[in-house]
């Protein structure tokens, strides 16, 4: 398992909430400005994906700073939830929110993504974007998303994944360990949160073994759609 903070004694969880408290401030500068733009053109295309759903009540899961939850919210739900463990990500989200005017449509709230607070098959969809890879017990979070959405409901998870063809894969290994990490470091003032971002990619069971861990929970009919040269991917899997 890779964790933020290797010579802590915190669990993943806590070691997570705490790196993204102390990065909030600058975490959407660096997000946007360090993908030069393109992971907003990623949460278009999985809201996309997600539109011929017409989801009614949406989880967003690692809501963040709340982006994946605005995006969403162009589909016209009644209401979206944004969830996450750090209270510091979404103090940003509800200023986000708040100057936006989408008060009445999208709300926050603190919750564990392994053990969440809704009802069974309460949900028409979740999204999730870059967040699966920090769960620190992956396929109990996946079943969590199961049991809460409603049959036929989608699971929308949008997550970074390892280029495969050459030379895209050589090129963005090189940016992920040693470009991202150093701009990462001066202006997150975090010497660990973008040293673990690669880190935590090149662990991530992407592909084909992400695919088996959802159909293994119950998922079926999953698609996946790479991005940009496999940098990212999107999973749509139905219940």
């Amino acid at each position: 398992m890779v964790n933020p903070y290797n010579h802590s004694n915190l669990g993943k969880k806590e070691q997570v909430a705490e790196m993204f408290n102390a990065i909030a401030p600058k975490y959407d500068f660096l997000n946007h400005w360090l993908s030069f733009g393109i992971d907003k053109l990623w949460r278009k295309k999985a809201v996309r994906l997600l539109s011929p759903f017409s989801p009614k009540n949406i989880l967003d899961v690692a809501t963040g700073t709340g982006d994946f939850a605005v995006e969403v919210n162009k589909l016209k739900p009644e209401h979206i939830i944004g969830m996450d463990i750090s209270e510091g990500m979404m103090k940003i989200a509800e200023e986000k929110i708040s100057n936006l005017g989408l008060q009445e449509t999208i709300s926050f709230e603190v919750g564990d993504s392994e053990a969440m607070r809704f009802s069974t098959e309460s949900m028409d969809a979740i999204t999730v974007g870059f967040g699966v890879r920090n769960f620190e017990h992956l396929e109990i979070g996946l079943s969590e998303f199961y049991r809460v959405l409603k049959a036929g409901g989608v699971a929308c998870v949008l997550e970074f994944s390892k280029p495969r063809a050459f030379p895209v894969k050589q090129l963005y290994n090189f940016y992920s360990y040693y470009v991202l990490p150093w701009w990462g470091r001066i202006v997150s003032k975090d010497k660990r949160a973008y040293t673990y971002l690669p880190e935590s990619v090149a662990a991530f069971p992407d592909g084909e073994d992400f695919i088996a861990i959802l159909n293994k929970v119950g998922f079926h009919n999953v698609k996946e759609y790479r991005l940009t040269f496999g940098i990212a991917t999107i999973y749509l899997a139905v219940k």
